[in-house]
């Protein structure tokens, strides 16, 4: 009997470690990706409109423009953190064989502007 309450204590650490990396993983990509999300990616700014620390916190200039525009600065379309993993869910590698030979090679699906831009902001090399 004593030992089953082990496992099951077990299992609630587990889930609550895969719950609190999870939750830090999306805290990152939140703050890395702010710019092409309708997240407000410029907190300082919108610090220097509050009247009061017990004010509401306001949203930045830029953020209000993202938000009425639903577009970035550079004019690419804002998208939530959810659709935008899904956008980028779409680049694949494809293995292509020439007909008649047993040459193959793999090759990447060309990357949209968005997504070129999210890479930029990861720091990766497609």
């Amino acid at each position: 009997m004593r030992q089953f309450k082990w496992i099951e204590w077990n299992v609630q650490k587990i889930d609550a470690h895969a719950f609190f990396s999870a939750f830090y993983v999306e805290w990152h990509l939140r703050e890395a990706l702010a710019p092409v999300l309708f997240d407000d990616h410029d907190r300082e700014a919108a610090e220097t409109l509050r009247t009061s620390v017990v004010a509401p916190a306001e949203r930045s200039p830029g953020a209000k423009h993202k938000d009425h525009t639903k577009h970035t600065a550079d004019g690419l379309p804002v998208d939530s953190l959810r659709t935008l993993l899904s956008d980028l869910g779409t680049l694949t590698t494809n293995l292509l064989r020439l007909r008649g030979t047993d040459s193959q090679f793999h090759q990447l699906t060309q990357a949209t502007d968005v997504q070129r831009r999210v890479f930029e902001l990861l720091d990766i090399t497609p």
